[in-house]
């Protein structure tokens, strides 16, 4: 474990501004469905415990902070995660995580209700499975169940996260948050810099598999949110809805879904798609200060299959992007015991996802009972090694 400080000039007044105490309307229950919802997935992890071994002090010790107008975030921790390529994860304190799950649950809706239909990520009821599906359903109409050539256009942003102005942010956030104490909080995650408090998990030496360019240590402190945080993803939304209202409403696009950053536009001619590139470049430079991947630029015939959220797309079918699978199939071929059923049970449900991934849970399933593991006859679960008996093979259909 090494531990990283920088000291950083930032845009806000280390003293911070104070929250209006009128305006505090915050009630103690309120910060309980916060906790409640941090905790969701994260309850057995060492911060989340030890905030609940006292958890009556820790919820009023950060009730008070917060209505006085006090909070300050506090240790961030930083690690590397190197597949499908490296990149900084960053994680903020349990306690923080509950201010994050606080300011969304009170804004969240307002701002979802102006998001388009066709935005997903970090929206209830809109992942991954939700992104394919939509996409799918506007490949079958735009090509008349496949009786008819249309063509795909994906753009991606370029290093979107660290490219974040959070100066445009806080303006967009302003638009629909009048309360004075809610806006203070908003800033005050917003603005925060995680690197003036930060712990590196994991050797140092992961962080030089970042390229300089993608790294938030290397960003102005204007530029840039974490990657990990719910705030980030929501923030996220906000900053992109801009150019979703474009694309739908100006460019106007009629097949077109996002996720995060990624974004599929659908059209007869590749013409109109070449164009539509060109003008949504010319929009995030000029109004969110981003620019266009032109590495991941594709245009091409939707029948050779579209690439999105981890699933291709092709005629009459719906699957498991095939090195996604090959990665699956390493990762649990190399577990034993606990590991590999919370691993395989993991993929198998990412394998659901796609509407055609027999053959490919049957494989998945093979490599389990061959291990010693038990698996249902709809291969979509594994359990625990059998206590004894001979072993089971699976034939492929």
């Amino acid at each position: 474990m090494a531990t990283r400080t920088t000291t950083i000039r930032t845009t806000i007044s280390e003293s911070g501004r104070s929250a209006d105490y009128n305006d505090a309307d915050l009630s103690v229950n309120e910060l309980l469905c916060a906790y409640y919802d941090c905790r969701r997935h994260k309850r057995n992890t060492i911060n989340a415990l030890k905030f609940e071994a006292n958890l009556e002090r820790n919820i009023m010790e950060l009730y008070r902070e917060l209505i006085a107008g006090t909070y300050r975030p506090g240790t961030s921790i930083c690690f590397v995660v190197t597949r499908p390529k490296p990149r900084e994860v960053w994680a903020a304190d349990f306690r923080d995580r509950v201010v994050h799950h606080l300011l969304y649950n009170r804004i969240s809706d307002r701002f979802h209700r102006s998001f388009i239909a066709d935005s997903c990520a970090c929206i209830p009821g809109r992942g991954t499975l939700y992104g394919a599906m939509r996409l799918e359903h506007k490949v079958r109409s735009i090509t008349r169940n496949w009786s008819r050539r249309a063509y795909y256009l994906k753009l991606d942003m370029a290093n979107f996260f660290v490219s974040i102005d959070k100066n445009i942010l806080h303006s967009l956030l302003a638009r629909k948050i009048a309360e004075p104490w809610v806006m203070w909080l908003a800033e005050a995650i917003l603005f925060h810099d995680p690197r003036e408090n930060v712990r590196i998990k994991g050797t140092p030496e992961l962080l030089d598999l970042i390229p300089p360019h993608k790294s938030l240590f290397n960003q102005p402190p204007h530029l840039g949110l974490p990657i990990g945080n719910l705030s980030s993803q929501f923030f996220a939304n906000v900053y992109l809805d801009l150019v979703d209202q474009y694309v739908k409403h100006r460019i106007g696009a009629r097949h077109y879904v996002r996720y995060v950053d990624d974004m599929v536009l659908l059209h007869e001619s590749p013409e109109w798609l070449n164009r539509a590139a060109k003008e949504i470049g010319s929009f995030v430079s000029e109004r969110l200060h981003l620019a266009l991947n032109p590495r991941k630029t594709i245009l091409q015939p939707i029948e050779r299959g579209v690439d999105f959220v981890g699933q291709i797309i092709k005629p009459w079918r719906r699957v498991l992007r095939r090195t996604t699978f090959a990665n699956a199939i390493t990762a649990i071929s190399a577990k034993n015991g606990e590991d590999l059923m919370k691993s395989s049970n993991s993929y198998l449900g990412l394998l659901r996802q796609s509407d055609h991934s027999h053959n490919d849970r049957v494989r998945l399933a093979r490599v389990a009972l061959c291990k010693g593991h038990c698996v249902d006859g709809g291969f979509t679960k594994v359990f625990r090694k059998r206590a004894s008996g001979p072993e089971v093979t699976v034939k492929e259909s």
